[in-house]
């Protein structure tokens, strides 16, 4: 079984305003075993509506609409869904009764244009909406011999989350045949997509039932497996081979098999080997300590850190000295050694790693780091053997991917050196 989601609203083809239902009911029809195949994004108009609305009766066995059910001359949801089934619309009087009580209640005569709401799709099931005007609309029907389930829900996600849960997701486990779908993450850093790929996809293409999905982003592969099977246990069993396959063929490139972040993972590794993190930062402002400090529990292990993005904090805050500096420059080898062994030393902690580089999107314009080009970084860890390890990077990208990127290669050194 699959599922599309269409989206009413021209306000979310805008920079201002995104569609996050489509997020919640995918979730909630994963749960089921439906996998959604297709979302799309519909302005207001009509001949869209229509238009998106045979499309998707054409090729989905369950179609869901959210929006467009509201008062207004925009809200058209309920006619393009008529037109592209071909059936007629009606107007309940126990829904106009409803909508009546509704603003009177609040001292308010019913404005003409709410009788729209009181519109239901020829056999459709109202399913009342205790938060709202707008009822949602459930039908069962046929696009010729091919059975279709239709759902028209209200667009604000405070009145569409409780429809969906106690009204839809109830008639389509007892309508849909028994299925569960499984998932696993697989997760590796700075690693290039098309290696993985190359490496992989030989594996996973001799599982067919398994949907396997590769993407490539902040400095990361993830390899994302799913299937849907009759008994939950039979979908874990498929997704756990193949991803334990590819697991043992890419090796320690792999830092999580169960998707926790990199942040976590070296987290967990300082933890269980007793060990104490410290940071200094210069051209990454905070970022590590902000990732560190994002994941729950990690006071256990992350003692804190410095920004120390003038020499003289260099020296203050990390016992960098200032011949170093005047020597080498604040982005060089020498200096990213002294930060790190200079915040191990002032924190106790037992371990301690710097970054210090340029992000851009201008160069040093003088001093020793003239003429070093931006996206030149070093990174150090010392406390994870006898000598302090040094890591010299050109990153290229904007400001913000070369901070990114600093932080990623700074958390996979920590744990590549405890492996």
């Amino acid at each position: 079984m699959i599922a599309e989601i269409i989206a009413a609203g021209s306000e979310m083809l805008t920079p201002h305003r995104l569609d996050t239902n489509s997020l919640f009911m995918t979730e909630q029809l994963n749960d089921l075993g439906v996998s959604v195949a297709f979302k799309s994004v519909v302005g207001d108009s009509l001949d869209h509506l229509t238009s998106a609305a045979r499309v998707a009766l054409s090729r989905a066995d369950i179609v869901l609409f959210s929006g467009g059910l509201g008062p207004t001359r925009d809200d058209l949801t309920r006619e393009a869904v008529a037109a592209a089934l071909t059936i007629e619309l009606e107007r309940r009087e126990d829904l106009m009764v409803m909508l009546r009580e509704r603003y009177a209640a609040r001292g308010i005569v019913m404005p003409p244009n709410n009788a729209q709401q009181a519109d239901v799709l020829s056999g459709a099931e109202v399913l009342p909406n205790p938060n709202g005007s707008a009822v949602g609309q459930y039908l069962v029907t046929f696009l010729g011999h091919l059975p279709r389930i239709v759902v028209l829900l209200p667009g604000p996600p405070k009145e569409l989350k409780p429809l969906f849960t106690d009204e839809v997701k109830p008639r389509l486990a007892a309508r849909l045949p028994s299925s569960h779908l499984r998932r696993r993450l697989l997760r590796m850093a700075l690693i290039p997509e098309s290696q993985v790929d190359a490496r992989c996809a030989p594996i996973y293409e001799q599982y067919p039932d398994v949907e396997t999905t590769i993407l490539a982003g902040s400095a990361e592969i993830q390899l994302h497996f799913v299937s849907a099977k009759p008994s939950a246990d039979e979908a874990q069993a498929r997704v756990d081979d193949v991803a334990g396959r590819v697991e043992a063929e890419m090796d320690d490139a792999v830092f999580s098999a169960q998707g926790e972040s990199l942040e976590e993972i070296v987290l967990l590794h300082l933890g269980m080997r007793g060990l104490t993190l410290a940071t200094v930062e210069s051209c990454t402002g905070g970022l590590l300590a902000e990732r560190i400090t994002a994941t729950p529990g990690c006071s256990r292990t992350f003692l804190g850190g410095a920004v120390t993005y003038t020499d003289a904090l260099k020296t203050s805050m990390a016992d960098v000295p200032a011949s170093l500096l005047a020597e080498h420059g604040a982005v060089s080898e020498p200096v990213a050694r002294a930060l790190a062994e200079g915040i191990r030393h002032r924190t106790g902690a037992s371990v301690g790693v710097s970054t210090t580089g340029l992000a851009g999107p201008a160069g040093a314009s003088s001093g020793p780091d003239q003429g070093k080009p931006v996206g030149r970084v070093y990174i150090a860890v010392a406390g994870l053997g006898a000598q302090t390890e040094v890591r010299e990077l050109t990153l290229t990208g904007d400001r913000e991917r070369i901070r990114l990127w600093t932080t990623q290669h700074a958390l996979e050194l920590i744990r590549r050196l405890l492996l």
